[in-house]
């Protein structure tokens, strides 16, 4: 088998296996064993467990870094210096997750990754990302900010959050969406049929009021 096709089975095995169990429950051996390669391949092309899982992300998060980039800069030439529209931001993110050449496993699959990186005992994930991967968010984040300019930092923060985990969950579980929307509603779905219909829902979360402060006295959990 040759190197490339080695490395290749390797890090189809693992993200699929990564998605469906968790990291810290896929133990090498059964991605060696689902590979069909042996322990020392593993260690041989990506020396520990923890360079395995970043190498998975690698796959994503290099072309979708490559591809945001370039439309942040196409958007900037456009508007020229002024605020550029939270919907066309937005947007803009959405259609570039969705132009990542992906298709291995689907979107679905990275979303459920993602999830996982922020909701499992993963520090050293979310240092690689940030580290690899901070400037494209913190590029992404500087323009939400003039955007949305009434907005206090704090609440930016838990708002982009949320839009966050809403996109994860709808986009990681577009098989029983899709499922659900046939049966029940006569609908077939794509993937950017999801994305629009989510746009004006994580827009309209983005410019909502902000909450009203605790009633003076009331103990919050």
């Amino acid at each position: 088998m040759a190197q490339n096709d080695t490395v290749t089975r390797i890090l189809d095995t693992a993200e699929v296996l990564f998605a469906e169990r968790g990291f810290a429950e896929t133990s090498l051996r059964t991605i060696t064993s689902k590979a069909k390669v042996n322990l020392a391949a593993v260690n041989y092309h990506f020396g520990s467990k923890k360079s395995l899982i970043q190498a998975v992300f690698a796959r994503y998060l290099d072309p979708f870094t490559e591809r945001f980039h370039g439309a942040l800069d196409e958007l900037e030439r456009r508007y020229r210096g002024e605020a550029i529209p939270l919907e066309e931001l937005l947007e803009t993110m959405a259609r570039s997750v969705l132009e990542v050449p992906a298709e291995r496993n689907s979107l679905k699959v990275f979303m459920r990754l993602l999830g996982l990186a922020y909701s499992q005992a993963q520090g050293h994930l979310r240092r690689y990302i940030q580290e690899e991967y901070g400037s494209v968010f913190t590029r992404f984040t500087d323009l939400i900010r003039q955007a949305t300019p009434e907005l206090p930092d704090a609440e930016r923060f838990w708002r982009l959050h949320f839009v966050l985990g809403t996109v994860i969950f709808t986009l990681s579980g577009l098989d029983a969406l899709r499922d659900i929307a046939e049966k029940d509603y006569n609908e077939h779905v794509t993937v950017r049929d999801l994305v629009r219909r989510l746009r004006p829902v994580v827009v309209a979360a983005m410019q909502a009021p902000l909450p009203a402060p605790a009633p003076a006295g009331v103990r919050e959990a």
